[in-house]
């Protein structure tokens, strides 16, 4: 339980450093962070929490990354439920706190989007719905490559968390035009449960491009990174 109350925690960090960053701070008058700010908050939420609760459940804050790691031999199949369960939950929370703290505003519109992520008319760049799938299938692949590399027994060690993190910040800087970047459907169901209509009309893409991509990439790691020592 101390695992999934981890999960709980970190994807909730996640959630609403990312996504808050988009909504709260991105277009704020004059001192907005822009797409370089809230790609640099979403890093940071995956690199401070991977310090302080990796030890515990090891800060996978994403289904895609525990599914991607179950196909990568490195998590048990027993746990993968709970874990996804856990992140979901998690996500969902930091977005209703999320509502409140952005709702606070005269100016709060959920029509927006609320950081929700999206293809065709509801891509920030207007990006075709095949070209959001292979973006987020190779980002998400990509991501576990990384993930499995940074936290294999012969990397150096204490350095994971700085790799992963940095790579969800490069990952985020590509990707923000095409989808608003997902590669987590946790973060995407918290968000879009929120906004609605169109959010969870295009939610399937967010789950189904992620979890393709990560066991991809973990299959890819697999067959490049094996110990055959």
């Amino acid at each position: 339980m101390k695992q999934y109350g981890a999960e709980f925690i970190g994807t909730f960090w996640l959630v609403l450093g990312g996504c808050g960053s988009a909504v709260l701070a991105a277009a704020f008058p004059n001192v907005g962070i822009g797409l370089l700010g809230v790609s640099l908050a979403f890093g940071l939420t995956v690199l401070t929490m991977a310090f302080a609760i990796g030890h515990i459940s090891g800060c996978h804050l994403n289904p895609a990354v525990s599914i991607g790691l179950w196909a990568g031999g490195r998590f048990s199949a027993d746990k993968l439920i709970p874990y996804i369960i856990a992140q979901v939950l998690g996500a969902i929370a930091a977005a209703a706190v999320l509502y409140v703290i952005a709702s606070g505003t005269a100016g709060f519109d959920l029509g927006k989007g609320f950081a929700s992520n999206g293809y065709g008319v509801h891509s920030p760049g207007g990006y075709s719905l095949l070209a959001a799938l292979v973006c987020e299938v190779v980002m998400t692949a990509f991501f576990l490559i990384v993930i499995m590399g940074a936290t294999d027994k012969r990397a150096p060690a204490g350095f994971a968390p700085i790799a992963i993190g940095l790579a969800l910040t490069l990952i985020h800087l590509i990707s923000i035009p095409v989808t608003n970047t997902s590669v987590n459907p946790a973060r995407s169901t918290g968000v879009a449960l929120f906004a609605g209509d169109w959010a969870i009309g295009q939610l399937w893409l967010f789950w189904a491009a992620p979890v393709a991509g990560a066991i991809l990439g973990a299959l890819v790691y697999r067959f490049i990174g094996e110990d055959k020592s």
